[in-house]
């Protein structure tokens, strides 16, 4: 009898069991803490600039080098 109800645990109630637990979890962390979207604004603007410097830099190309893209490929 104490087998049947560790094989029944094993297959009906602890997938079940676990299933829920992650499902509480998912709710109880619905959004962004406040340190993530810190950092996600701090990466926003940190790309941001990174790709004003990359069309300064291809604007400084262009004038000083103008085939420099033909040569790449």
């Amino acid at each position: 009898m104490g087998e049947l109800f560790g094989i029944l645990f094993l297959t009906i109630v602890a997938p079940i069991w676990i299933v829920f637990h992650y499902i509480y979890k998912m709710r109880s962390v619905r959004g962004l803490s406040t340190e993530d979207e810190k950092m996600l604004s701090d990466l926003w603007e940190t790309s941001r600039r990174m790709e004003d410097r990359i069309h300064t830099l291809e604007r400084i190309l262009d004038s000083e080098s103008p085939d420099w893209r033909r040569q790449q490929q």
